[in-house]
């Protein structure tokens, strides 16, 4: 067998359910993998060790002495973003400025995936209560990316997509809001799924007035990916379907996008590479890809962005602790305190009006395309305004301004979060590498926008196009 690390999830999944590996020695596969790599990743920011071997043994004694089916991830090693709440480990939030309590509880993401028999190793890095499209804070160091450290591996995901990429664990739960499952699956070359409003818990214990959030799987393939929606989705059968692709499809392409009215952006060259190789693919298959234009409210930037950051503005944080925020959560959390409850108001009512519009666009075709990001992968420090690549930033030294912060993460992934507003599922696919082939450079995507229940075909496009 090939070393544990290498093999895809669906393959070490039939591996422990066969007994040719056990629970334990998978997990103390994956532990040795986290104390090599994690130093130079800083993908974890806590590892649940002694937990995880403890949930490793109980798991290979059902495996022996069991009758009946077994629970469907059973002994599968995976590791939860540092937002959602594991019984009895701190959830940081990425924040300094909250005390560090271990949860009382697990959250509903969490008792889903336990239930079904994976195995947390620990908790990953993510922005301050996941705001950003990076992920660094103040409390350990940046996430960075497997396939090149100086670059970060984006966020709010950001960790959990780094310790997938490079192999720290097999597959991993992400929750996206604005982009946060698409933007790290896309910076570090996974296929990414965002799931429909409301099909899998959100996975976060922060305010959502929108509903923005939901939460999907960063995989290595979309086998992987669909493995990990079974157990998301009680009665699924997105594996079993995924040999069954459609025949032909017709699919717009655009590159508009609301933010730009706000924020003019040119899209990088790698971006247009990516769209270009996405759209080959897709015709190769079979498919026909269009060009396509949807006209957005220009009035979205604002509306989308006090309902993002809603949540920062009712966090319990006491006044004493508030300077240990970084400039963006400080930022928005004031403003998000100034703002009246019927200015709130009126943006959600902007937001269910923006999907009313725009729901009906895309159905016009059965799936729209876009590049994943106008970009490749940033450095780290480059949101923040530095290249600063150290462990971590002192307290009151943190760099840079929130809203030239806010502008460029906008301008890096200006087509996520009107998906988020819109409540439909999206896929990202890894179709480009700028080094020319696969494993060479910096990876690229493209994003795949379905409606409403579409997912199963979204990962069945992603298989069909060999991912």
């Amino acid at each position: 067998m090939a070393e544990l690390h290498d093999l895809s999830a669906v393959r070490l999944r039939d591996a422990l359910r066969h007994g040719e590996v056990s629970a334990l020695e998978a997990v103390d596969h994956f532990l040795s993998r986290i104390e090599q790599r994690n130093p130079l990743l800083g993908a974890f920011i806590t590892v649940t060790a002694e937990q995880a071997r403890k949930d490793a043994r109980a798991a290979d004694t059902l495996r022996r002495t069991g009758s009946g089916s077994l629970p469907a991830l059973l002994g599968m090693p995976l590791a939860f973003k540092d937002l959602t709440d594991v019984a009895g480990v701190v959830t940081t939030h990425g924040s300094a400025a909250l005390d560090q309590k271990p949860a009382a509880a697990d959250g509903a993401l969490v008792a889903l995936l336990k239930g079904a028999g994976a195995i947390s190793l620990g908790k990953t890095q993510v922005p301050e209560f996941g705001l950003t499209a990076y992920s660094e804070n103040r409390i350990a160091p940046p996430s960075r990316n497997p396939h090149a450290p100086s670059r970060s591996s984006g966020g709010s995901s950001g960790g959990s997509a780094a310790a997938v990429a490079s192999g720290l664990v097999p597959f991993a739960p992400g929750s996206d809001g604005g982009g946060s499952v698409r933007i790290p699956a896309a910076a570090c070359g996974l296929v990414g799924l965002k799931p429909g409003r409301g099909l899998v818990p959100a996975g976060e214990n922060q305010g959502d007035p929108a509903r923005l959030v939901t939460s999907g799987p960063l995989a290595r393939t979309a086998a992987d990916a669909a493995l990990m929606m079974d157990a998301l989705v009680p009665g699924a059968t997105y594996l079993d379907s995924l040999g069954r692709g459609p025949v032909r499809l017709r699919i717009g392409s655009t590159l508009d996008s609301p933010w730009a009215g706000s924020f003019p952006f040119t899209p990088d060259q790698e971006a247009l590479d990516a769209l270009q190789a996405g759209r080959e693919l897709l015709e190769h298959a079979g498919h026909v890809v269009d060009e396509s234009v949807v006209r957005y409210d220009n009035r979205y930037p604002e509306a989308f962005t006090n309902a993002w950051t809603a949540g920062v503005g009712s966090a319990r944080i006491s006044p004493h602790r508030e300077p240990l925020l970084a400039p963006l959560t400080r930022t928005f959390r004031r403003r998000a305190q100034q703002r009246s409850p019927a200015k709130l108001q009126e943006s959600l009512a902007l937001l269910r009006q923006f999907q009313h519009d725009t729901v009906p666009q895309y159905a016009q075709w059965d799936l729209m395309l876009t590049p994943a990001l106008a970009q490749t992968p940033r450095p780290v420090g480059w949101f923040t305004g530095t290249a600063h690549g150290g462990e971590r930033w002192p307290s009151a030294q943190w760099p840079g301004d929130a809203d030239e912060d806010y502008r460029k993460q906008c301008e890096y992934a200006p087509w996520s979060s009107m998906v988020n507003v819109a409540g439909l599922p999206a896929i990202t696919i890894p179709v480009h590498w700028t080094g020319g082939a696969a494993g060479q450079g910096l990876p690229m995507g493209i994003q795949l926008v379905g409606p409403t229940g579409s997912e199963g075909l979204l990962l069945q496009v992603a298989h069909q196009l060999g991912f």
